[in-house]
C-alpha cells in the first residue's frame, strides 16, 4: 500500500486535525498494533486505556479523547463518530490503492448480443450471455458467469467465481464475493404418489443498489414473482435466501442464517448468525433477531427477539411450548399465594 499524508485524508474526509498534516501514513492499524506510520481509531470508551500504550502516529478520536492523545505526542483526528470515520477511511484508502483497467480479457466469452459498457472490466474466463447488460465501471471478476438478459449496474463488483442467473438484476455499487450464486432455482416440488414433481422457477432475483453479499451465499430465484433484495442490504457469508423472499432496505444478516421461501423481512433489521426464519411469515421493520434464534411465526412489532427451544416430537414440543409460555403467569400466581399464606 502507498502512504498518504494526514492533510490529504482530512481534505478528502473532513475532521479536525491536531498535529502535523505532512505526516505520511502507510497503513490503518488497530490500537494495540500500530506504529509511528499508522493511523488507528478509538471507537469505544472502554478501550481508552490503550491510548497510553499505542504507538500510532495518528488516532481518530471523539472530542472527549483528544487530550490523552495529544499528551503522548501523537496526532489526533477529531470527529463526532470515530467508527464511521474509520469506515469511510477504509473505503477511501481502498480506492486509492485499487487499479482499474477497462476492457474484456481475451479469454472471456461474451455473446454478441450482450452489451458491455466500454468502461467496464471483464476478467479472465468470464462468460456473459445473450442480452446481458454490464454497466460502466462494473467489474466482472475471473471465472464469473452472467446469464442471459441479466443486468449488472454501474460500479458493481463481482469479485471472482460469482454466478448471476438469467434475467437477474444487480443494482449499482454492489459487491458480490467469491462463490455467490444469484438466481439458482428455488426449492419448489409438488408431492405426488411418494415422489416429488419439480415446479419450474419462472421468476428472477432483483437486487438493489449498495448491496454487499458475502462468500458462498445463495439467493434463489422466485417461483413466479421475483426474489427481492432492497437497497443497502448487507449479507454475510454462507447465507441461504429462499425463493420469493423480500428483504427490506438496510437490513443486515450474519453468517449461516437462512430464510425460507415467501418470507418478508422489513427494513433496518438485523439477523444474528445461524438464525433461521421459516417460510411465509412477515418480520416488521427494526426487528433485531439474536444468533441461533428460530423464528416460526410473524413478528409485528419492532424490538429484539431471541430464543432456542429443545428439539422434540412435534406433539410433545407444542405442549411444552404452550406450557413454557404460561410459566411467567404461573410464577406470579404462586407469589401471590405465598404472600397470602
Amino acid at each position: 500500500m502507498s502512504a498518504h499524508r494526514l492533510a490529504d485524508i482530512v481534505a478528502a474526509l473532513g475532521g479536525e486535525l491536531h498535529g502535523d498534516g505532512q505526516l505520511a501514513i502507510a497503513r490503518i492499524a488497530p490500537l494495540d498494533n500500530a506504529d509511528a506510520r499508522s493511523i488507528t481509531f478509538l471507537a469505544h470508551a472502554r478501550h481508552a486505556d490503550k491510548l497510553a500504550s499505542t504507538g500510532a502516529g495518528c488516532v481518530i478520536v471523539g472530542p472527549a479523547s483528544l487530550r490523552p492523545v495529544r499528551e503522548r505526542g501523537a496526532a489526533a483526528l477529531v470527529t463526532d463518530d470515530p467508527y464511521l470515520y474509520y469506515a469511510r477511511l477504509t473505503q477511501w484508502w481502498r480506492r486509492g490503492d485499487a487499479t482499474f483497467v477497462a476492457g474484456i480479457h481475451p479469454s472471456a466469452v461474451v455473446d454478441a448480443g450482450a452489451r458491455v459498457d466500454p468502461q467496464a472490466q471483464v476478467g479472465a474466463l468470464v462468460v456473459i450471455g445473450a442480452g446481458a447488460q454490464i454497466g460502466p465501471y462494473a467489474v466482472i471478476g475471473a471465472h464469473s458467469s452472467v446469464g442471459t438478459e441479466a443486468q449488472i449496474g454501474a460500479h458493481t463488483r463481482l469479485v471472482e467465481r460469482v454466478t448471476v442467473g438469467e434475467r437477474c438484476t444487480i443494482g449499482e455499487r454492489g459487491i458480490l464475493h467469491p462463490g455467490v450464486v444469484i438466481g439458482a432455482d428455488g426449492f419448489g416440488f409438488a408431492p405426488t404418489q411418494g415422489r416429488w414433481e419439480k415446479i419450474e422457477q419462472l421468476g428472477a432475483v432483483r437486487i438493489g443498489d449498495d448491496v454487499e453479499i458475502g462468500a458462498n451465499t445463495c439467493i434463489d430465484r422466485g417461483a413466479l414473482g421475483d426474489t427481492v433484495i432492497e437497497d443497502g442490504v448487507k449479507l454475510d457469508n454462507l447465507i441461504q435466501i429462499g425463493h420469493n423472499v423480500r428483504i427490506g432496505a438496510h437490513t443486515a444478516m450474519a453468517a449461516m442464517s437462512g430464510v425460507a421461501g415467501s418470507t418478508r423481512i422489513g427494513r433496518h433489521c438485523t439477523i444474528g448468525g445461524a438464525a433461521g426464519i421459516v417460510g411465509h411469515v412477515e418480520i416488521a421493520d427494526h426487528v433485531h433477531i439474536d444468533a441461533a434464534t428460530v423464528i416460526s411465526r410473524s413478528i409485528r412489532q419492532p424490538g429484539r427477539y431471541s430464543g432456542v427451544f429443545p428439539f422434540d416430537d412435534n406433539a410433545a414440543w407444542e405442549k411444552n411450548a404452550a406450557t413454557l409460555r404460561q410459566l411467567h403467569a404461573l410464577r406470579e400466581r404462586l407469589r401471590a399465594l405465598e404472600k397470602k399464606s
